[in-house]
């Protein structure tokens, strides 16, 4: 397990030291096992939930500290509400709830996985675990200064205990490794520039062929070869060369025709010569979010031996003004053979997508494609930090993501697409232009990228809000949230694996 973190199940049993978590619903409603647990207490969770005034309500907690009558040195009531309103995504909620709850100097924990209802299903007790793991994940690897008690609680071992222990270890396999790429996602967009530059970054995804996943990375060499000067153009102002990652995933039937999945990893945006202010800019080594999504999902399915062919392909630049470096007003000609003129330097994504959208296109004729891009700031302004903005040119693509989306809650929000907004790209002197002005900035960036998809069913994730940055909540404590991996895996299992 990465982190701090060493879990596993267990049969259901009493602690004998370390925290005890519980769970109860509205009226201070406990399972059979745990109201056999709390019997040596008597009525001190009863008390102490009436001062507390707590009542069970789903998101609250009852936290005790050396609880009379049970060996645990701290007992935490977790309240989930209405037990049959409970969706999938509550209960990986409950977990990250649950793993919240255990103090930083804790070495061990034991969940107690029942309900009123009864216990757990395994795949609910799975849910939940896999909340555990996303929540415990810390990026610590540059504080160099701890004190004793930090280093000896440098691991915490959390016990979940279920009727069926065999049954809930089957249904955790997969979401481990889902987990695990969503770690690797955020590990990814967390490091510094001057740690995961794109030679370093193509170098971590090579580490994918341990898990049988095919990976071939493009110099510049093979990229000019190819004819992929939007992309390259992005990176010529930078001492490092930029990369393009071709990542293939072969567990479905032999020649199945693929899914795609495409990311922007511009591993440090200054803007170029459109250089952006000082403020936060800082905050411009995750705008490789999107490729550190297609790295974690590429482990994600095959981790889990996903049955379906998928193709993953990132290109990875770093944007940097250098008398090198392209100028606003140059024209690139992409591996398309379209032109694009250069008005903002600043809009470099959009650049590395359109020539990684049609190699995959041609190369591969998946059935579907989607890109992953923090592309742009206006789909902050519109949406915030709560969706993920999406553009598509097929209705049920869309609807499946919007669905998937909901079920797991890495949410997204349809935007729309139409030649209105193909007008305000026009170029006077190209086929068209990088940016389209202030307004509508993420549709025209999105209306850029529809030029290179042809008639092949595509959609684009707008995540400059949701994948670095984003608020904090019970399952995600990083910078980096990792988002989208979860959400594509679930797209993929229940859409396209035979």
């Amino acid at each position: 397990m990465p982190g701090r973190l060493e879990l596993e199940f267990a049969p259901y049993a009493a602690p004998s030291r370390g925290v005890l978590v519980l769970f109860c619903e509205e009226g201070l409603k406990f399972g059979s096992v745990a109201r056999r647990v709390l019997a040596p207490t008597g009525d001190l969770v009863k008390r102490a939930a009436a001062a507390e005034r707590f009542k069970g309500k789903n998101g609250s907690a009852l936290d005790l500290v050396v609880p009379a009558g049970l060996d645990a040195s701290r007992l935490v009531v977790l309240g989930v509400g209405k037990a049959r309103d409970l969706k999938v995504q509550d209960f990986v909620k409950l977990g990250g709830a649950a793993m919240g709850k255990i103090p930083p100097t804790a070495s061990e924990a034991t969940v107690i996985a029942d309900l009123p209802a009864g216990a757990f299903k395994p795949e609910r007790a799975a849910d939940m675990a896999l909340g555990v793991q996303l929540r415990a994940y810390a990026f610590e690897r540059y504080k160099t200064k701890r004190n004793e008690e930090e280093k000896k609680a440098a691991k915490v071992r959390v016990k979940i205990t279920v009727a069926r222990v065999s049954a809930a270890e089957k249904a955790f396999a997969p979401r481990a490794a889902v987990a695990d790429g969503v770690l690797i996602a955020r590990d990814l967009v967390n490091e510094p520039a001057n740690v995961l530059y794109p030679e370093e970054f193509a170098r971590r995804a090579v580490g994918l062929r341990k898990l049988g996943v095919a990976v071939d990375v493009l110099d510049v060499k093979e990229m000019k070869k190819l004819g992929m000067n939007a992309l390259l153009g992005v990176g010529q102002g930078s001492q490092h060369e930029s990369r393009t990652v071709i990542m293939r995933w072969n567990g479905g039937k032999r020649g199945a025709v693929p899914v795609a999945f495409i990311g922007k990893g511009v591993c440090f945006d200054t803007g170029g010569i459109s250089i952006k202010p000082a403020a936060n800019m800082e905050d411009m080594k995750g705008d490789m979010a999107g490729a550190g999504c297609v790295v974690g999902l590429m482990h994600a399915l095959a981790a889990r031996k996903a049955k379906v062919n998928a193709v993953g392909a990132i290109g990875i630049v770093e944007n940097m003004p250098d008398g090198r470096a392209q100028r606003p007003g140059d024209i690139v000609t992409t591996m398309s053979g379209q032109t694009i003129e250069i008005i903002n330097t600043d809009a470099e994504g959009r650049l590395v997508l359109s020539d990684l959208l049609h190699y995959v296109n041609k190369r591969f004729k998946p059935r579907f494609m989607i890109d992953l891009a923090t592309l742009t700031g206006a789909i902050v302004v519109a949406l915030g930090q709560e969706y993920a903005g999406l553009f598509a040119n097929d209705e049920r693509l869309a609807e499946r993501l919007i669905d998937v989306g909901k079920e797991i809650g890495e949410r997204v929000w349809r935007m729309p697409l139409g030649p209105e907004y193909d007008k305000m790209i026009d170029s006077k002197f190209a086929d068209m232009k990088n940016t389209g002005g202030r307004y509508g900035g993420a549709i025209t960036a999105a209306q850029l990228l529809q030029r290179f998809v042809d008639k092949t069913p595509w959609a684009h994730l707008d995540i400059a809000g949701t994948a670095m940055g984003s608020p904090q909540n019970e399952i995600n404590r990083s910078w980096g949230s990792g988002f989208g991996v979860r959400l594509l895996d679930r797209l993929v299992a229940e859409y396209y694996e035979k």
